[in-house]
């Protein structure tokens, strides 16, 4: 949990791309959404650390976003906790949230007019709409309704000064998770 609470300190004030919060601000309320829907805690980890991809090393990254991240940053975190011996459903969580951002894009026109202009700006560079052939081999994923459920909170955890718990409190249930697995 050193490392992760490093990588926060290091980059979590830097603004979360083209968001009105910083990286923290946002991890910080995707967790409490997760938490505040009655989550188990292995989903309020991955809610937490859904964007840690964004926070690691440049030498790590594949690519840039024009300002807007780390391409493949939800792999690239995915692959960063089960090293750090995560659940594989944290890490399936984390690695589909751009996937379900993809998915209800293609399923739902109406969802890509709610989309934020950072939003629509990186679903360019995350492969646009999914294809029919896609979104039906996405549908079989076991975590999917998670999946959905995460990309949900990611959105909405997107608001100033919201008060929430603090990072060394959603770092405790971090660790528990890790324990338990």
């Amino acid at each position: 949990m050193e490392t992760i609470a490093t990588l926060f300190a290091d980059g979590g004030q830097e603004a979360y791309y083209g968001e009105p919060v910083t990286q923290l601000e946002h991890a910080l309320q995707c967790a409490l959404l997760a938490e505040q829907a009655g989550a188990d805690d292995e989903t309020i980890a991955a809610a937490f650390l859904h964007d840690i991809g964004h926070l690691l090393p440049p030498e790590l990254a594949g690519g840039y976003m024009d300002g807007y991240g780390a391409v493949d940053h939800e792999k690239l975190g995915a692959d960063y906790l089960r090293e750090r011996g995560f659940s594989e459903k944290v890490a399936q969580l984390i690695e589909h949230h751009v996937n379900a951002k993809r998915y209800l894009v293609a399923k739902n026109p109406k969802y890509f007019a709610r989309l934020s202009e950072a939003s629509v700006k990186t679903l360019e560079f995350q492969g646009g709409p999914m294809t029919i052939e896609e979104a039906a081999a996405f549908e079989t994923n076991p975590y999917f309704k998670g999946i959905l459920q995460m990309r949900t909170w990611d959105e909405q955890a997107k608001i100033p000064n919201l008060p929430t718990p603090d990072m060394a409190y959603y770092l405790a249930k971090c660790q528990q998770v890790v324990n338990n697995g």
